[in-house]
């Protein structure tokens, strides 16, 4: 023990425990026992004080030894602003357990008995209109869907099929093909790439390894104008004249 690391006042100490991997930041008195820092720490780690064995860390995490003497004072420790106790708990918990919400009782309720109650917080934002039961936005979110949707079939419609093309990537270099497919994609084949440009809502997908078979393939999954199940929106296919990028057929 070190007399000379005495506090005149209180220090902050981070906590860490045996059972969990969070840490807790909190400040003690030096006058305190090391058995009622125990006491206190029994809040903080949910271990029990009769089970604790505490190690003491400096700033720099370094060990500076037991606090093993329960009628000690923790000022007779080398206790000071940013040092860590360590607890190892003894009592045969597991680590993890005090984090496992589901071995923790709780009351259920039925949805809809939820959706029955006047005092809830969905009750609450039923009666003023907020939030999903907010009938004027979700009516003008829907008419502003169907502008932008819209906005893209115009903006498809002007693509035609067999047109030359120019695919620009950040980064990548520029691939030129030709317009295999335009429409409102809900399914691709899951082999196709699909690449999203932050310039404009239409999208490209293109083919790298095994080019040829995907080729033969693109006119069965996706043809070449109308919707399939995929993503909502409207999607421009590119058949690449190289195999670049990703999947470059090697």
């Amino acid at each position: 023990m070190n007399g000379g690391g005495t506090a005149p006042g209180p220090v902050w100490l981070a906590v860490s425990s045996s059972l969990n991997a969070f840490r807790a930041c909190k400040r003690f008195s030096p006058a305190l026992t090391i058995a009622e820092l125990k006491c206190k720490l029994e809040l903080v780690v949910g271990s029990p004080a009769s089970c604790m064995e505490l190690e003491l860390f400096g700033a720099e995490d370094e060990p500076l030894g037991p606090l093993d003497c329960d009628e000690a004072l923790l000022g007779s420790y080398p206790v000071s602003d940013g040092c860590r106790v360590h607890v190892t708990d003894r009592s045969g918990a597991r680590a993890g357990q005090f984090e496992d919400v589901s071995q923790v009782a709780k009351y259920e309720m039925a949805e809809s008995d939820y959706d029955k109650r006047t005092e809830s917080m969905r009750s609450f934002l039923r009666q003023r209109s907020w939030g999903r039961w907010d009938r004027e936005r979700e009516q003008e979110r829907e008419r502003e869907r169907e502008q932008r949707r819209a906005q893209e079939a115009a903006a498809a419609a002007a693509l035609p099929l067999g047109a030359r093309c120019e695919v620009r990537v950040p980064g990548q270099p520029c691939r030129r093909g030709a317009i295999a497919f335009v429409g409102s994609c809900r399914f691709l084949s899951p082999f196709c790439h699909l690449f999203v440009t932050s310039l404009s809502p239409l999208c490209h997908f293109f083919f790298g390894a095994f080019r040829r078979f995907f080729s033969r393939c693109f006119f069965v999954l996706c043809p070449p104008k109308g919707e399939t199940d995929f993503k909502p929106g409207f999607w421009v296919g590119v058949r690449y004249d190289e195999p670049l990028g990703k999947h470059d057929g090697r």
